[in-house]
């Protein structure tokens, strides 16, 4: 099985067409070729040069030897088109900048003729001059004339405007815009994507949150309905200000705010943190308290039921009692710091203790014993 190699001019790697016997026409391998990367023989032609001599193929009856390279280029249908040098203008139109005369095949293009040139390559121009021609030519027809945004026309009769509610004109445009006194229809929206099921009929439409339904009735969602009839509800904030004297402060908190007994703890007698069960009789209290308390003990006693050799390491976490003491701190602002402070108040501290007391001895005791 004999190949020809092949790439196309912008490409890198090579491509292989296989074919039996020494040689392959030059027909034939532009129809595998064009198999191969499915194009059309209508819209497009190939032009294949020897990779190695340079030498182009022209006639489809050339053999190519195998193991050859070749480079293939695509061409329009029907060949590349000789073009002029120069760019045929009209004699009666003289051109700004080009005081030699258009007949001239020697003189140099000017930039307006260069850019209705077709093949600029063999332009007589400067490389500066067929830049600038090919930057103009790429762009031309992304020129902002033809994109221009046309004229609106006047709204449709069932159109009403936004803020003052009148027919006749849009948005934009109302003789209301920048009337400071002048108060905006509050616009009602649809209740487009919302089942039935979920809204609530409501006959004022100035309702907070009514919506127009497909039959021409107002409505707000159920959800919506509760949460306005519930009103919203301030939360404390993280840090409460301390109290002035804890004593009086201490019994209306604790009557205010009593603590639930499945939610406190034990040993602590507080609010449990990260609660924990314990595996021998299934109590659950504070994980800190109750590792504490098994570490403390020589025997790893438990404190509810008394049971020994009790490893801190088979705590359960008691996810639904946590979740329900997270609950019951956002409900009611609750914290275990001020609860501590208020059942253990600070004392004040103790005296110092009185310096010890010093015996005289007189002079005449001294001189007795001596």
């Amino acid at each position: 099985m004999s190949c020809v190699h092949y790439k196309f001019s912008s490409q890198l790697n090579y491509a292989t067409v296989t074919f039996n016997g020494l040689h392959i026409s030059l027909c034939d391998l532009k129809r595998q070729i064009m198999g191969r990367e499915k194009l059309k023989a209508a819209n497009c032609d190939l032009q294949i040069t020897n990779a190695q001599s340079k030498e182009e193929y022209t006639d489809d009856r050339a053999l190519i030897p195998k193991n050859s390279s070749v480079i293939v280029r695509r061409i329009p249908a029907g060949g590349v088109k000789a073009t002029s040098k120069t760019c045929v203008l009209s004699r009666t139109a003289p051109v700004s900048g080009t005081p030699k005369a258009i007949d001239d095949p020697s003189a140099p293009l000017s930039l307006a003729q260069l850019i209705k040139t077709a093949d600029l390559a063999e332009a007589n121009a400067s490389e500066e001059e067929k830049i600038k021609a090919m930057m103009m030519q790429s762009c031309c027809a992304y020129d902002p004339i033809n994109y221009m945004k046309k004229p609106l026309a006047p709204p449709p009769p069932s159109y009403t405007c936004f803020r003052c509610g009148k027919p006749g004109h849009y948005r934009k445009n109302c003789p209301t815009t920048g009337d400071k006194k002048f108060e905006s229809v509050p616009r009602i929206k649809m209740s487009t994507g919302i089942p039935r099921s979920f809204m609530m009929e409501v006959e004022d439409p100035s309702i907070k949150g009514a919506m127009l339904t497909s039959r021409g009735k107002y409505a707000i969602p159920t959800i919506n309905a509760e949460a306005y009839a519930r009103g919203k509800k301030e939360k404390p904030p993280f840090l409460p200000e301390e109290p002035s004297s804890s004593s009086s402060f201490s019994s209306s908190a604790l009557s205010d705010d009593p603590l639930p007994e499945e939610l406190s703890c034990v040993i602590c007698k507080d609010i449990m943190t990260d609660a924990a069960v314990i595996p021998c009789c299934g109590n659950s209290f504070c994980d800190e308290c109750i590792r504490t308390v098994l570490l403390d003990s020589e025997e790893h006693t438990c404190p509810t039921c008394h049971q020994t050799d009790v490893s801190p390491d088979s705590l359960i976490a008691n996810q639904f009692l946590r979740k329900a003491v997270n609950n019951f701190k956002n409900g009611t602002g609750y914290t275990k710091r001020l609860r501590q402070q208020i059942q253990q108040p600070q004392q004040p501290p103790l005296p110092p203790p009185p310096p010890p007391l010093m015996t005289v001895i007189s002079p005449a005791a001294l001189m007795v014993n001596i």
